[in-house]
C-alpha cells in the first residue's frame, strides 16, 4: 500500500512543508477520532484540483467504525462529495443535516478544512478531513460522551484555524496517553471542569482524597508530588494546560503520565485537555529490564576477565614447555580463547545481545597478524562490512575467522591475506583468500586431520548451519568461502548495517 508521502508526491501539488504538516496531523489525529467517536479520512486536492484523493484514514477506538475497508488511495471527482467541496471552497466546517443511510447504517457526515499556519501568521488550506460517525448505537449521551464531543468540536475548529497540530512541536509519541486512559477538561484558569473515572482513579492512586472537579490541577498535582520541596514550574505549566507538553509525576510509588493539549479557539485559549495514563507498571518493568541488562553486561564482563585469565595461564604454561609442538598447541589455544574473550568484551558494552561485528573482526584480524613471521610482515585486511550480528552468531564466527586466518598465515606463508564480506538481508557471505602456497593436491576437507579446519567445520556447519568450502585460488593461494544464514530479526532488533 502506498504511503502518505508517496500519494502526496505523486498526485498532489503540495510542497514539503505541507507534507510535514500533514504528517504531524496524522501522527496525532487518533485523539480527534476517539473524542468524536468517528472515522476520519484525510482528503487532499489532486493536481489541477480535478478531484480528491484519500491519503490517510483513522478509525475510533471509542465507538463502532463506518468503514471496514481501507479508503486510502481512493479518488473522487469534483462534485461527488459536496461536503468536501463546500468545506474547501468556503473554508469552514460543514455538517450534513440528516444521516446518510446509503450503506444501510445511519452515518452523520462532517468535513473539516485543514489549514497550515505559515511563518508570517497567515494560512494555507491543504486538505479536508471527512468525519463519519456511525449512529447505529446512538443513545442518550452521558456526561463523559458530551465532554468528549465538545472537546472534539474544539479540536476540529483548531484544525480549521491552523492551530492543531501545534506548530513547532515534535510529533507526540505513540506511547503517549490516549483518550480512554483518562481525560480531564480544564477551564481557562486551569480548574478541572470534568474528570473521567480513569483520570480520577489515577489521582486517587497519587494520594488525592478531595474532589478533583473545581480544583486547580497544577497546584493540586504539585502538592501531591512536591509537598516538602519547591514547586516544579514545568509540572505547573503542563498540569495547568498552558503548553502542549508531556510530563510524569510520581507520588507514593505511583507514576502518572500527563499530556496537555491547550484548546485555542478564535484566537484565545478557552481551556485545555489533559490526558492521563497510569504508567506505574510500565516504568517498573522498564527498570527491571534496565537492571537485567546491566546484570547481563556485568556477566559478559566477568566472563571476558575469566577468559583472559585462562589465556594468561595457558601462555605462562607455554613458556615453560620445552617441546615446540606442545608450546605451539598452547599458543593456538591462547588465540582461540582470546577470540571468544573479544566477543564477550564487546557484549559487556552493548545494551542488547547484538554486537557490531566489524570491530570484533578487525581485532581478530589484528590478533591473527601477530602470528605471521616478522620477515613476512603480512597485514590481513578486511573488505566489506559484517554489520550488527546477534551474539549467538558472533561467538562461533569469531572463532572460525580466527582459525582460518591463523591457518593461512602459518601454513600458506602468503604475502597478501584478505577477508572479503558481502552482507545480504538473510545471509552472510565471507571469503578468506591468500596468495600463499595453496592446498595439497590430495586435500579433502571432509577427511582433513587439521584441528583448526575441524573446528571451523564444526562451527560453521554444525553451530551456524552454514556452508564451508576450501579451494585453490586462481593465480595461486587458497580461498575459503563461508555462507551463513542470518535469523529473521524481531521488530526491536537494531537495524543491520550493510556496506
Amino acid at each position: 500500500m502506498p504511503t502518505l508521502s508517496d500519494l502526496v508526491v505523486r498526485h498532489t501539488a503540495l510542497d514539503e512543508a505541507d507534507l510535514d504538516w500533514l504528517h504531524s496531523l496524522v501522527s496525532d489525529w487518533q485523539l480527534l477520532a476517539d473524542l468524536s467517536f468517528a472515522d476520519l479520512i484525510l482528503w487532499t486536492p489532486l493536481l489541477e484540483e480535478r478531484g480528491w484523493i484519500a491519503i490517510a484514514q483513522m478509525r475510533p477506538t471509542t465507538g463502532p467504525t463506518v468503514y471496514h475497508d481501507d479508503i486510502v488511495g481512493s479518488v473522487v471527482g469534483r462534485g461527488e462529495r459536496h461536503l468536501i467541496d463546500t468545506a474547501w471552497n468556503e473554508r469552514r466546517i460543514c455538517r450534513e443535516g440528516d444521516p446518510d443511510w446509503s450503506t444501510g447504517v445511519p452515518v452523520r457526515e462532517e468535513t473539516i478544512p485543514v489549514r497550515r499556519t505559515l511563518p508570517d501568521g497567515s494560512g494555507r488550506f491543504i486538505g479536508v478531513i471527512q468525519r463519519s460517525t456511525n449512529l447505529s448505537s446512538a443513545r442518550t449521551p452521558s456526561r463523559l460522551e458530551l465532554t468528549y464531543l465538545q472537546s472534539a468540536s474544539d479540536l476540529a475548529q483548531m484544525v480549521a484555524e491552523g492551530r492543531f497540530p501545534f506548530s513547532g512541536e515534535e510529533p507526540i509519541l505513540v506511547r503517549s496517553p490516549r483518550v480512554g486512559d483518562g481525560l480531564l477538561r480544564l477551564d481557562r484558569a486551569g480548574r478541572v471542569t470534568y474528570a473521567s473515572p480513569n483520570a480520577l482513579s489515577a489521582y486517587r492512586r497519587l494520594g488525592l482524597h478531595a474532589d478533583l472537579v473545581g480544583a486547580e490541577l497544577g497546584r493540586v498535582t504539585a502538592q501531591l508530588c512536591y509537598s516538602d520541596e519547591p514547586i516544579n514550574e514545568d509540572l505547573m505549566i503542563v498540569a495547568s494546560g498552558r503548553a502542549a507538553k508531556e510530563t510524569e509525576v510520581e507520588s507514593g510509588g505511583t507514576i502518572v503520565q500527563l499530556r496537555a493539549i491547550p484548546l485555542i479557539v478564535g484566537g484565545g485559549r478557552i481551556g485545555a485537555l489533559v490526558l492521563i495514563r497510569d504508567v506505574t507498571e510500565l516504568r517498573r518493568r522498564e527498570r527491571e529490564l534496565m537492571t537485567k541488562d546491566a546484570t547481563i553486561r556485568e556477566i559478559h564482563h566477568r566472563v571476558k576477565n575469566n577468559l583472559q585469565t585462562v589465556a594468561a595461564l595457558l601462555r605462562l604454561q607455554a613458556r615453560r614447555l620445552r617441546v615446540p609442538e606442545g608450546r605451539e598447541a598452547l599458543e593456538e589455544a591462547v588465540r582461540r580463547v582470546g577470540s571468544i574473550a573479544i566477543v564477550h568484551e564487546t557484549l559487556s558494552h552493548a545494551p542488547e545481545e547484538f554486537v557490531d561485528f566489524d570491530d570484533i573482526a578487525d581485532r581478530v584480524i589484528a590478533m591473527a597478524g601477530e602470528v605471521s613471521a616478522p620477515e613476512a610482515a603480512v597485514t590481513p585486511r578486511r573488505v566489506g562490512a559484517f554489520g550488527i550480528l546477534p551474539s549467538l552468531i558472533a561467538t562461533p564466527l569469531a572463532m572460525a575467522l580466527t582459525e582460518l586466518l591463523q591457518n593461512a598465515l602459518q601454513h600458506g606463508r602468503p604475502k597478501r591475506l584478505q577477508v572479503v564480506v558481502k552482507a545480504e538481508p538473510e545471509r552472510l557471505n565471507i571469503l578468506v583468500w591468500d596468495d600463499g602456497l595453496g592446498l595439497p593436491e590430495d586435500f579433502d576437507l571432509e577427511n582433513s586431520t587439521s584441528l583448526g579446519l575441524q573446528i571451523v567445520r564444526t562451527l560453521v556447519v554444525g553451530e551456524l548451519s552454514g556452508k564451508l568450502a576450501l579451494a585453490p585460488r586462481e593465480g595461486g593461494g587458497t580461498e575459503a568461502s563461508l555462507s551463513i544464514p542470518l535469523p529473521t530479526a524481531p521488530p526491536d532488533t537494531p537495524p543491520r548495517r550493510t556496506p
